[in-house]
């Protein structure tokens, strides 16, 4: 039996499951506005191993969201795998951050795009087909009107864009999927899973996140 730790922090959503043979056996996660990750990670980790039955040592690998997404959530994710890695010798997996997003929608035929917010009018992307094969690689861009145009097929929009994008993205074939707002550890069960078979693994000493854009760091502000 194959126990992998999934560990998902790359939004407001902090998540972390464990899972056996890539079926989710556990899942604990809360979204806040605060971002209150740090605080709650390493609870969530205790909580779904001993939740699970499964002795930390059973685990064969540590699964970790690679990005896009928060600068912050990111590195706090990252840390935490690479911390157990280190200390179990077992392998780590990343996990395209917007490929667990995409593999909530449970849809049959069109596209699926998963949408990250990177503030104002401006995404994290990526197009799948419905059976969650890559068609366009992801990318950060400005949402205009003449965004995803081309397609005639029903397009499914999922991630935390929904409320600023869908009063300009109108075709009759785009549908917000808008329950689906942020990537799951629950969901990262199977891609975790079929990696590990695959031996997809990154090294635990030089694995960066994939942030996608520069961390910016906002200037102080002058005082008077």
């Amino acid at each position: 039996m194959s126990f992998i730790l999934n560990i998902e922090t790359a939004t407001k959503n902090c998540s972390v499951s464990i899972a056996k043979n890539g079926e989710t056996i556990i899942c604990r996660e809360i979204a806040e506005e605060g971002y209150s990750h740090a605080e709650k990670l390493h609870v969530f980790i205790e909580e779904v191993i001993a939740e699970a039955g499964v002795a930390i040592e059973d685990l064969v690998a540590v699964a970790v969201s690679q990005g896009p997404g928060s600068y912050t959530g990111l590195r706090i994710g990252v840390s935490a795998a690479k911390g157990l890695c280190f200390a179990l010798n077992i392998p780590l997996i990343a996990v395209d951050t917007l490929q667990t997003l995409a593999s909530q929608a449970k849809v049959s035929e069109g596209k699926i795009i998963p949408m990250l917010d990177a503030r104002r009018m401006e995404v994290y992307s990526e197009i799948f087909a419905a059976d969650l094969k890559v068609e366009r690689t992801i990318q950060a861009e400005i949402i205009t009107e003449d965004s995803f145009k081309g397609y005639t097929e029903t397009v499914y929009f999922v991630g935390d864009c929904a409320e600023k994008c869908k009063t300009v993205l109108t075709q009759s074939n785009f549908v917000f999927l808008e329950e689906i707002k942020y990537p799951s550890a629950a969901a990262m069960s199977k891609i975790s899973y079929d990696k590990y078979q695959k031996s997809d693994t990154v090294d635990v000493a030089y694995f960066e996140p994939y942030y996608l854009k520069d961390f910016m760091m906002a200037p102080p502000s002058k005082k008077a």
